[in-house]
């Protein structure tokens, strides 16, 4: 990621619809290490900051992702008012969440994370639901726990840590705090604690909300977007479903979506990995706690080991986006989904994650895969 001004103090770099314009408060080197910038196919909102920590559009060593949730959990206080009750934004932010969760869990007690979702659940008792007014998706769900004690746990939850991987305006903490009083009804919250790992959002957040807000993340600062008016708006493919598709979720709830106080770590246990063995784990949508945990003993096991996840975030091939694969979703939906920086790289093996039934898979991704590496398994809890 190549600064264009001379004032190291500003990271700017000319998209082919504006400039994005960054004023962070540590050097500029360190931006390098976080994120690079892409285009987003969004009217709404042209650019995207894409992490290189992350594990979502570009493949990180879950060695590296585990060191930014440690990076992330010792900003936080060594005690908090319980219950706490976590939440992960969909998609992007389901597995940060998780891991920053896993982190922390054991310093306090009655600790709950919870993660938004675009999948309604059969039978599934609705929390709340918020919009994030920018995005490629905007609506989101928030469930109920199934247990009475984690139920309790959320309803009586003192502090609420809202999680996601970039604040921008605060909108979004925002709404999803306000939907948590008004529509869930969450009366006892005392405190707030937003997590991300780049926050642009400078003191909107604490200047509207109507409780304490605490912010943590690697590095903060202010953003400028200085559009072209003369550009055309991308156009955007409608990814904007919050539904049930055709096809099942048959994988296990445990990871977030109804609640999870410790996670089951058990997808594709009897598979292992040999010394030195290139091998990339996708997570697909939102259900990537999971697959990066096997990503995670598989790279103990002295593999070679790079973890992404589908995503249906439609972002342009240019800047920070090398190769992109298009296919359909797996939940029926009939949504394109994608892949992004995997196609022009080479692996021994891929392991494509999911939580419907394998047949599930668009043939048409299983196909550009295997133009990546000679061997393809599809691992779901069927």
């Amino acid at each position: 990621m190549k600064n264009s001004m001379s004032d190291s103090s500003v990271y700017r770099r000319p998209l082919s619809c504006g400039t994005l314009s960054v004023t962070p408060n540590c050097p500029i080197e360190l931006l390098d290490e976080l994120f690079d910038i892409a285009e987003r196919r969004n009217p709404k909102r042209a650019f995207l900051f894409v992490s290189k920590v992350l594990g979502r559009h570009i493949p990180v060593s879950p060695k590296k992702m585990r060191e930014t949730y440690q990076k992330l959990a010792r900003q936080f206080p060594d005690s908090l008012e319980g219950p706490i009750l976590f939440i992960g934004m969909a998609e992007t932010a389901v597995g940060l969440g998780a891991g920053v969760f896993d982190e922390v869990k054991n310093h306090y007690q009655q600790a709950i994370y919870l993660t938004s979702t675009r999948h309604p659940i059969d039978n599934g008792e609705l929390l709340c639901e918020f919009k994030e007014n920018h995005s490629h998706a905007t609506d989101h769900l928030l469930y109920l726990p199934k247990t009475a004690e984690q139920r309790q746990w959320v309803k009586y939850a003192k502090t609420v840590v809202l999680i996601d991987d970039e604040a921008t305006t605060g909108n979004t903490f925002i709404n999803l705090l306000s939907a948590l009083r008004e529509e869930g009804g969450l009366a006892h919250i005392e405190q707030v604690i937003t997590v991300t790992l780049t926050d642009w959002s400078g003191n909107a957040i604490a200047e509207r909300a109507p409780l304490p807000i605490k912010t943590l993340s690697l590095v903060q600062g202010k953003w400028q977007w200085d559009a072209d008016p003369n550009a055309p708006l991308p156009v955007m493919p409608n990814v904007n479903i919050t539904a049930s598709g055709q096809v099942a979720i048959t994988g296990k709830q445990s990871w977030g979506r109804l609640g999870m106080t410790a996670p089951a770590n058990d997808l594709g246990l009897a598979i292992k990995a040999s010394v030195d063995e290139k091998i990339l784990v996708l997570g697909s949508g939102e259900f990537v706690w999971e697959p990066f945990l096997l990503a995670e003993r598989l790279e103990k096991q002295g593999a070679i080991v790079k973890y992404s996840a589908t995503t249906r975030s439609p972002i342009s091939t240019n800047f920070a986006i090398q190769s992109a694969i298009t296919f359909t979703d797996n939940y029926g939906l009939g949504i394109p989904n994608f892949v992004y920086n995997v196609a022009h790289q080479q692996f021994d093996r891929i392991l494509l994650c999911c939580e419907t039934p394998t047949e599930s898979i668009d043939s048409q991704l299983i196909e550009a895969l295997n133009k990546v590496a000679p061997i393809v398994e599809v691992i779901s809890y069927d």
